[in-house]
């Protein structure tokens, strides 16, 4: 039985897949270019090519919108995280698989980051709330457990909390996808590494491998 939470009406599951993914779409680059607060439900029907009454018929509110958008990214995060961590290989490799995920995902899916960011950047208390707890349980169980797993198997020194390591690591894999996906921080990584550091995705990747090597193991 599917449990996760839903906050669109069932009018709009009966729409064609091709109506959702416009909408939701369209949703995205509206939030993720301007927030929660300053969206406007409004410009987001006509770029989708609906009517304001429709889109009241498949969400209760500009928030029900959001968290299904939002919530569309919580999914896609979930799915790519777990199947890293499925994978049959030690922790290192899987930390590898994780950087390079995180870079190329970041490119693909930049407007997601943005979403993100534009989250982190809200001023609106019980939104941010009620979303950090769903968005951040998915990355503090995966990395927390891989540590523990790497701990036990020896590769990764057993003087770290995993809780507090997870935490670091998963601020570090968020700044590479802030600098990769949002002007200000990739403004930021090219005042540090360099006005060419787009073009040297494979250096950029192997030093922060060897920076969180050698703190792990």
């Amino acid at each position: 039985m599917d449990s996760r939470p839903v906050f669109h009406k069932p009018t709009f599951d009966n729409i064609s897949f091709e109506k959702k993914q416009k909408i939701l779409s369209v949703s995205l680059r509206e939030f993720s270019s301007k927030g929660f607060e300053s969206a406007n439900i409004n410009t987001i029907a006509k770029e989708a090519g609906v009517s304001v009454g429709s889109m009241y018929k498949y969400f209760d509110s500009k928030k029900d919108l959001f968290l299904t958008t939002v919530h569309l990214g919580i999914e896609t995060l979930e799915g790519v995280l777990d199947s890293i961590s499925a994978m049959d290989c030690s922790v290192m490799q899987k930390l590898e698989k994780l950087v390079r995920t995180a870079v190329d995902y970041s490119k693909r899916q930049s407007e997601l980051i943005r979403l993100y960011y534009e989250i982190a950047a809200e001023s609106n208390a019980e939104l941010i709330k009620e979303l950090a707890v769903k968005m951040e349980a998915v990355s503090a169980r995966v990395y927390t457990d891989a540590i523990k797993q790497g701990q036990e198997k020896g590769e990764i020194r057993r003087d770290i909390s995993p809780e507090i390591a997870a935490f670091l690591l998963d601020n570090l894999i968020m700044m590479i996808q802030f600098s990769y996906s949002c002007e200000y921080y990739s403004e930021r990584l090219r005042v540090f590494a360099g006005e060419d550091i787009f073009s040297r995705d494979e250096e950029a990747i192997q030093g922060f491998l060897k920076f969180v090597k050698a703190a792990l193991s």
